[in-house]
């Protein structure tokens, strides 16, 4: 693969006129399509597709010695996953029938439209990088293994439903398509567009902006930049992020706060590559792959009517979900060691020693503010500490149980009971039961559940102990 290329391997053009293949060229350079192989002589396409991979082909009907519609078969019985468009300057009905009947992806008449030629093949770029990606995935999954582990080196993980979204991860990131990345705030989005940068190979920057809370003018200023005199104090012109990120990447985040008129300046710039900047009747193209991520549900918001669907629908094909902290409470043990060297580090301090329970009384805990939530706690907890023990205290504090007067608050669910309610000394055994069972059989952890005092819970036992059978 030539890095900063795309697609991944060439379009090959096939026509007999050196004008056409030099024009076609130059229209699909300036929209971000760049990898080309051009053939002036049909007898040299079959040897060269049995040296050569390719990911699309543009072919003439009328050439000499061998015609484009005899060379369509040839190469459908032979590479049946290429998809192979044909263009000609015939308005035949009879010969695109057969064309279209002998395999071909489209058919299409010169002088056609640039943008209906573009799109063509991008659709044709996009159904075989489908097909490619999806075998890739599926040997991967079977593999249950990633080959380059270091772009995955700062998110910390041993969890499977995590290292199922690196292998997903590997295998999108070669391609150009847009991925979507989905999770809740402190999941780790970020880390996962770094990821997805580092593994595609792109020899471009990683831009990033959060876009929550730019109105229609400040987000298409910020992507696509404005001229000189664009608008009052725009004393200079400024290039936008889109055309920072060429060759790169550039990541999106909190794409579903956007107002809808940015919604859908985002989806022609995700369409075509395509934009203008403020100010300018220039229109100007970008070679950036698009990583986009919010932590928004964006079924919810359409149909609450703030988010459209046909970008929606741009975005679904690659969808990455980072699973709450709380789904993935395996990788805690893993987390508190790497943030509490990386606390010892930052704030000059020597490691401080783990008390047993404090992995019993993170397992309690939902975390809400998932992994970003976590290593707050634990930094705050390192810098106040004086001793050589970690304290459970400032912890009891950040999950709001360092009052354990607060009753039980309700999860807001409603509860069943049986046709015979229980007795409230039944409902409480079983309460208790539970939350030593949450706890682990840490009376202390078990009580700050239950918003009792050790003592108290203690006693409860002990009656429970002491009564008769």
């Amino acid at each position: 693969m030539k890095t900063g290329y795309y697609p991944e391997f060439p379009v090959l053009l096939v026509d007999d006129e050196e004008q056409v293949l030099s024009s076609a060229s130059k229209v699909l350079k300036s929209t971000g399509i760049n990898n080309l192989l051009l053939c002036q002589d049909a007898q040299e396409v079959m040897p060269l597709l049995a040296e050569t991979e390719v990911e699309a082909i543009l072919l003439d009907i009328s050439m000499p010695h061998l015609p484009g519609d005899v060379l369509l078969t040839e190469i459908r019985e032979t590479y049946p996953q290429i998809p192979v468009i044909i263009v000609t300057a015939s308005d035949d009905i009879e010969i695109a029938v057969r064309c279209m009947k002998a395999g071909a992806f489209d058919y299409m008449v010169k002088a056609v439209e640039p943008s209906r030629l573009i799109s063509g093949l991008r659709r044709a770029i996009e159904l075989r990088q489908l097909s490619r990606r999806y075998s890739d995935l599926r040997e991967r999954m079977l593999a249950d293994e990633i080959s380059q582990p270091k772009a995955f080196s700062r998110i910390i993980s041993q969890n499977r439903r995590m290292k199922a979204s690196f292998v997903l991860v590997e295998a999108v990131a070669p391609t150009a398509e847009t991925v979507l990345i989905t999770g809740e705030t402190g999941s780790g989005k970020e880390l996962f567009a770094e990821a997805i940068h580092s593994v595609s190979g792109r020899r471009g920057p990683l831009v990033t902006v959060n876009v929550a809370g730019l109105d229609d003018t400040m987000f298409a200023d910020t992507l696509f930049g404005h001229s000189r005199g664009a608008y009052t104090g725009a004393n200079e012109s400024r290039k936008g992020l889109a055309q920072q990120a060429q060759d790169g990447t550039l990541f999106l985040d909190e794409i579903g706060d956007l107002s809808s008129a940015s919604q859908i300046k985002l989806l022609r710039l995700l369409e075509t590559h395509e934009y203008y900047a403020l100010g300018s009747d220039l229109v100007r193209s970008t070679s950036a792959r698009f990583v986009l991520a919010t932590q928004q549900n964006l079924k919810k918001q359409i149909e609450a009517g703030q988010f459209r669907k046909d970008l929606y629908y741009r975005l679904q094909t690659h969808e990455i979900r980072i699973p709450p902290l709380r789904e993935r409470k395996d990788d805690l043990p893993l987390l508190l060691d790497h943030f509490l060297d990386e606390a010892s580090r930052k704030l000059s301090r020597k490691k401080l020693a783990v008390p047993a329970e404090l992995l019993t009384l993170l397992e309690t805990y939902d975390f809400p503010g998932n992994v970003r939530e976590l290593r707050s706690m634990i930094f705050n907890a390192v810098s106040r500490q004086k001793e050589k023990m970690l304290s459970l205290k400032s912890f009891r504090e950040a999950m709001g149980r360092d009052n354990i007067e607060l009753p039980l608050r309700s999860a807001g669910d409603k509860l069943e009971f049986p046709e015979k309610l229980p007795t409230l000394r039944e409902v409480t055994e079983k309460l208790i039961e539970e939350a030593l069972v949450r706890a682990r059989g840490n009376q202390a952890i078990a009580a700050g559940l239950l918003g009792l005092s050790p003592q108290a819970l203690s006693k409860r036992l002990s009656r429970k102990r002491g009564e008769p059978k």
